[in-house]
């Protein structure tokens, strides 16, 4: 296996200025292993549902090459269901409704297969969740990332840190990277983040792009400029599956070759906010992955 993603796969209701979705598909691994399903066919998730969840949409993440065995299917309870409002700026929502259902007392199981993956990407969870999936690893993957949010900072901070300790990149917002460091700069928010054990530090910034830093290394890609944003849900989790996936296909951690995936991840996010829930995402083609690609390469193109 390449791949392993362990997070939420649930249903949400979604309102922007463009409109409202209820009860569409969501979740963090949903949003990352779809992503991820562009670049790599060798990948699995480890999650829960209730038996509420579509069969239709199992089917369709099969479809796209997604190993389904780590995700537990408990019959007669509700999936995780999440309802928000979002700001007509779009940078800021509403938490309207957080139903745990089966997401309260999830006890990850890596099923034997998914144990050997290569990578391994930790979606937003509690910290404890988080740690257990890496101990049931069967050896260290070649890389660990991790998403995590300010709730687990606010609440669960020396268990955040324990699983911090264990991973290679974090990937999180700058909000959030402020708040873990204690640091207003971006570089120095790096550079103690960096002291708690990850050697790569991704930090989103939304409409304004994302910033990569290792050592002394640091690489900004900027945000595509789009006409229209119908729904942000779901798109630090698709930069991430786009991220992840791209260096799974291509089997480097060097820092140039994680430059690409910030832009291949950064693409895919793109496509994201097109359409509520992981619409875009299903219509996509290979070629607009590519052809989008070729418009970052073009934005930032210069010379001296």
């Amino acid at each position: 296996m390449s791949l392993v993603t362990v997070g939420t796969v649930a249903f949400d209701s979604i309102e922007t200025p463009f409109g409202k979705a209820d009860m569409v598909v969501g979740g963090a691994a949903t949003y990352i292993s779809l992503a991820a399903s562009y670049f790599t066919k060798d990948q699995g998730i480890v999650s829960v549902v209730g038996d509420d969840f579509p069969e239709e949409e199992l089917k369709y993440m099969k479809k796209r090459g997604i190993n389904l065995d780590g995700l537990e299917i408990k019959p007669g309870e509700k999936s995780f269901y999440w309802a928000g409002r979002y700001h007509d700026n779009m940078n800021k929502r509403d938490t309207l409704v957080t139903d745990l259902n089966v997401l309260a007392d999830f006890k990850p199981k890596v099923p034997l297969r998914l144990r050997s993956a290569k990578y391994l990407m930790l979606g937003n969870l509690t910290p404890e969740i988080q740690l257990k999936v890496i101990k049931q690893m069967r050896k260290r993957p070649k890389l660990i990332a991790m998403d995590t949010m300010n709730f687990w900072m606010d609440v669960a901070l020396d268990s955040l840190k324990k699983t911090i300790k264990q991973v290679d990149i974090l990937i999180i917002n700058d909000e959030e990277a402020r708040q873990l460091s204690g640091e207003y700069s971006l570089v120095k928010a790096a550079k103690e983040i960096h002291k708690m054990g990850p050697k790569f530090l991704v930090i989103k910034k939304g409409e304004h792009g994302a910033l990569l830093f290792s050592d002394n290394k640091m690489f900004y890609a900027p945000a595509l400029p789009l006409a229209e944003v119908y729904d942000p849900t779901g798109a630090g989790d698709t930069f991430a599956g786009g991220f992840m996936g791209y260096i799974a296909k291509s089997g480097s951690t060097s820092f140039e070759n994680m430059k690409r995936a910030v832009i291949y991840g950064s693409a895919m996010a793109s496509f994201c906010v097109e359409a509520f829930s992981i619409g875009r995402l299903k219509s996509l083609r290979a070629s607009e992955i590519n052809a989008r690609v070729k418009k970052f390469e073009r934005l930032v193109a210069f010379s001296l």
